[in-house]
């Protein structure tokens, strides 16, 4: 979809891009998370269109967010699990979010190229997105992307993030289960690790576990386990899990798709699998109101002039933060 030439019609174009998009048009699926990407006003009315209408045909699928540290291997793990997933009759789609330049904007979206033969495949899609300088590890528009590839059919939807950082939790909120991917590095690297994206994490998989590093991955799969013990899990029904894998040698792959099936009875069993997406589907709500009243005073045109002269103030220390929000706020409801 060329986005040159919009269609006059919002509501008639997102119903035809639904349509193909449920019947399982790859090229409509792109065209679709191009459109909830972009910040034109008609594409974004469009764009609400086309969810609404696909909403009924989501929600099948199992989200599975992976994140790790720099060096890990998460686009080889991710296409060794993507492609024993296909093998086993599953579609998947994959997220890939690729940190965008602090100063140009820009950002590498090699994921399709790192994942050659994944990309190949005719039961996966991936998808590259910039993070456009959104915090979380996640693009502003994963969520409604992962809608969009559960409406296109597949049944598994991976995202992974830009990597490990005290910003990279926000998947934890979007997805079932959060899979933290980590090298065979031991006690040097647990304190390297942020307590707080180990607490969030429901499976821990420690990669490249293999030769010379295989006892290594042994001894720090116990440190994990002991840290794993002295916090508290997400969930009363899941105890967070550590296991081995090696994507070099395509191993422990199916151990870890065993362990996400444990995962899924567990929390369904109880309740909590479903109890934990309309809790992230009301956070969903407050993100978007959060989101839209930034954009709301970015587009009003007194606050718009107002804003610098604040920034200045807080700047020089005439004025607080707190005080100038305030003031800001206060104009937007004259």
């Amino acid at each position: 979809m060329s986005f040159a030439r919009r269609p006059a019609d919002p509501a008639a174009h997102a119903a035809q891009l639904a349509e193909r998009l449920i019947a399982g048009d790859r090229r409509a699926l792109a065209r679709a998370i191009t459109l909830v990407e972009s910040r034109h006003p008609q594409d974004q009315a469009a764009a609400e269109a086309l969810l609404q209408q696909i909403l009924p045909a989501t929600g099948k699928a199992i989200r599975i967010g992976i994140s790790g540290t720099p060096g890990v291997g998460k686009s080889s793990f991710i296409e060794r699990f993507g492609t024993y997933l296909t093998g086993q009759g599953h579609r998947v789609a994959v997220l890939a979010i690729d940190p965008s330049s602090t100063l140009s904007g820009g950002s590498i979206l090699g994921d399709k190229t790192r994942m050659e033969k994944l990309a190949r495949d005719p039961n996966a899609f991936i998808r590259p997105t910039p993070s456009g300088g959104s915090l979380g590890g996640v693009a502003r528009r994963t969520r409604e992307a992962m809608l969009l590839t559960e409406a296109a059919g597949f049944d598994v939807v991976l995202v992974e993030t830009v990597g490990v950082g005290q910003s990279e939790t926000t998947v934890a909120g979007m997805v079932d289960i959060f899979l933290l991917l980590l090298a065979p590095a031991g006690g040097d690297d647990l304190q390297g690790i942020k307590r707080g994206i180990m607490e969030l994490a429901d499976l821990i998989v420690i990669n490249k576990a293999d030769g010379d590093l295989l006892k290594p991955a042994r001894l720090a799969a116990a440190d994990y386990r002991m840290a794993l013990h002295l916090m508290r899990p997400r969930h009363a029904e899941w105890m967070p899990q550590v296991r081995l894998a090696s994507a070099l040698l395509n191993e422990g792959i199916d151990e870890v798709w065993s362990v996400i099936g444990d995962y899924r009875a567990a929390l369904e069993k109880t309740g909590a699998w479903q109890a934990q997406r309309r809790a992230q589907a009301e956070a969903w709500l407050m993100r978007e109101l959060q989101d839209g009243l930034l954009d709301l005073l970015q587009s009003d045109p007194q606050i718009a002039q107002e804003l610098p002269k604040l920034q200045k103030a807080v700047g020089a220390g005439k004025t607080t933060p707190s005080a100038a929000a305030r003031r800001l706020l206060a104009m937007l409801r004259r």
